[in-house]
């Protein structure tokens, strides 16, 4: 049995790199709003509030329902808490080729 690595858990169990993609930048969002609703001492109520969503969508967040939230969504969230996102695009190891390498390839 040959064991298989992964660079992240999302790697590993999404069907494809564009999903495991999405899902990485997801949740990397969702911890930082879980962590600044806890960091602050807000209940789900008052983080309700200062996010514009009802009591039971903060209890998804918090329970880590990731699929229930779009990156738009938490982006949003983010941005009403004050944090600020920064977003860093790099080409992957294994990601396409760009035209000009296709061209040379061809």
């Amino acid at each position: 049995m040959s064991r298989k690595r992964f660079a992240s858990v999302w790697d590993a169990i999404e069907d494809s790199p564009v999903e495991a993609e999405n899902m990485k930048l997801r949740s990397v969002l969702m911890m930082a709003v879980r962590d600044h609703i806890e960091g602050e001492g807000l209940s789900q109520g008052e983080a309700a509030k200062l996010f514009g969503v009802t009591q039971p969508r903060i209890s998804d967040l918090v329970r880590g329902k990731i699929d229930l939230f779009s990156i738009d969504m938490l982006v949003n969230m983010a941005s009403a808490a004050g944090l600020h996102v920064d977003m860093k695009i790099a080409r992957g190891a294994t990601g396409t080729p760009t035209r000009a390498a296709r061209r040379r390839a061809s």
